[in-house]
């Protein structure tokens, strides 16, 4: 198979892509099992690494939704190009490193098809662009799935807090409540949503690297990802999810709401079943966005907590401008790359020197897993009792 500079170039931005979306992300799964103390920050990262790559092998339908549904392409559709691709790519990676270097958790899916859209509708046309597509799998599941899980995260608190309360039969009165168990079960809550992240936001990347090669004629229209694209994706996006996102994460985990071990099992579970039924059903859903909908849903569900109104509406504001600010900026690069290699490689150049700079600007005030989110006791859950030693083995120890 012949790849072309131009088509290497895509598939090493989109891999770039991939990673930026890895750490980007890493907060949906992880963020509230740090913030209650369930595992330990580097713990917890590379556990979601370790998922988001076994994850990104379970389902292609997403990838196929990406690539032969969202850009119309094939003989009887319009022949995307892979200059357009790069553009949409670029708008997608410039927004993913705002918005962390902002530290908003914004959906890196969006992202992505705000800027293939932009470069699209720049670079071909209107009718390039599949609106049915688009509104079905993509702007409806942004609407009602943070809503729905939420709802379904504030039930499952309700739940948990009503079934786990202790009062003394007697007096009434209320006893101190033991629901260390929910520290317990995060570790696999967040474990599942970790993996569902993996079948979900891995895919898209695979999408657009197959989407390149069918423009290229690399491979045939229709047809879904190759093994060793997916192979590629998966082990990129969990590279990302290891490098962390703290900025993000620190966000999640207490910038919403101050999470408790029930409230994070309750947040976790609505998260994983959305992003595992909406991979089944080949929807590009924002896990970002089902992710912060349920830990706000959590909050409200429980009594006594305060939902952080300010900080959600900066994040809804951040949601809101997504798919239209990487579209200007896909459209953009897309007229700079019209006018030939030049305008390509002047590109490049800027699009590296941004994420240099704002890589920069992080470090002044950097984040990382000693300070993202303040917790009295780290990894409790993972700890085990032990054995206490009989009274035989006791005197048997005094006599040695």
């Amino acid at each position: 198979m012949e790849i072309t500079f131009m088509v290497a170039l895509v598939i090493a931005l989109a891999l770039f892509f991939d990673f930026t979306n890895g750490f980007h992300d890493t907060a949906n799964a992880m963020a509230t099992p740090i913030a209650t103390g369930a595992i330990k920050p580097k713990t917890a990262v590379a556990l979601a690494a370790v998922l988001n790559l076994v994850g990104a092998f379970l389902s292609t339908e997403v990838a196929k939704t990406i690539s032969g549904g969202l850009i119309r392409e094939g003989t009887d559709g319009v022949h995307i190009t892979p200059e357009i691709i790069f553009a949409g790519l670029m708008g997608a990676v410039l927004w993913n490193m705002i918005t962390w270097l902002k530290g908003l958790p914004s959906s890196s899916s969006h992202a992505l098809f705000g800027g293939l859209i932009g470069a699209a509708v720049v670079g071909i046309g209107l009718h390039s662009v599949n609106f049915e597509t688009v509104l079905m799998k993509v702007i409806l599941p942004a609407v009602f799935a943070p809503v729905i899980a939420g709802g379904v995260a504030y039930v499952c608190t309700r739940l948990a807090y009503a079934l786990t309360s202790r009062h003394d039969p007697e007096t009434g009165d209320k006893l101190t409540q033991k629901r260390g168990g929910f520290r317990t079960g995060q570790i696999f809550t967040s474990s599942l949503v970790a993996l569902a992240h993996g079948t979900n936001d891995a895919q898209k990347t695979m999408g657009i690297i197959t989407l390149v090669l069918i423009a290229a004629g690399s491979q045939a229209p229709g047809s879904g990802p190759q093994f060793w694209v997916i192979a590629a994706c998966a082990f990129a996006i969990a590279i990302g999810t290891y490098a962390g996102g703290w900025r993000i994460i620190r966000t999640m985990g207490s910038g919403l709401t101050e999470v408790k071990p029930a409230q994070g099992f309750s947040a976790e579970t609505s998260t994983a079943t959305a992003i595992l039924a909406s991979s089944h059903l080949g929807f590009a859903l924002s896990t970002t966005q089902v992710a912060s909908g349920s830990v706000i849903g959590s909050g409200m569900g429980r009594k006594g907590t305060t939902v952080r109104w300010g900080t959600v509406g900066k994040i809804a504001l951040g949601w809101l401008f997504t798919l239209p600010a990487s579209a200007v900026v896909g459209a953009l690069t897309a007229l700079l790359v019209s006018t030939g290699t030049v305008g390509i490689i002047i590109a490049a150049v800027a699009g590296t020197a941004a994420v240099i700079y704002m890589f920069v600007v992080s470090r002044r005030s950097h984040v990382g897993h000693h300070n993202a989110v303040e917790v009295e006791e780290a990894g409790q859950a993972v700890r085990f009792r032990k054995k206490k030693k009989s009274k035989s083995n006791k005197n048997k120890d005094v006599q040695r």
